[in-house]
């Protein structure tokens, strides 16, 4: 069992910046993978960025550039988040995924950016 949990996101105007960190209770190194979904209010969540063990990243076309996701230690994952849109506005989860062991979930922190 991996316990995930979020830093707190906030509010923040458009254009601005925030850095939303993970805590994992267990090495991510030993996870296939660690990821960052969000979830706006009546839409379907959606992979917003991960990375794997190696540091190989990957984005979702909307925040390419603008988002950025790194591991800062085996513990703790990051997603820095620049020039925030409106349409950033979400609930932002943690993931770790496992092919042996399955997914595991954060609570979720909520990022709100004022246009």
């Amino acid at each position: 069992q991996v316990q995930l949990v979020e830093s707190r996101g906030g509010l923040v105007q458009a254009g601005g910046s925030l850095t939303l960190s993970c805590a994992a209770s267990e090495s991510t190194l030993i996870m296939t993978a660690m990821n960052w979904y969000r979830q706006a209010p009546g839409k379907q969540r959606e992979l917003v960025a991960s990375i794997t063990p190696s540091g190989s990243t990957d984005y979702a076309d909307s925040v390419k550039g603008r988002f950025t996701v790194s591991r800062d230690n085996a513990k703790m994952v990051s997603l820095q988040m620049n020039s925030l849109k409106s349409e950033d506005t979400a609930v932002y989860f943690c993931n770790a995924y496992s092919s042996r062991w399955g997914s595991y979930w954060g609570q979720g922190t909520q990022v709100t950016v004022s246009s």
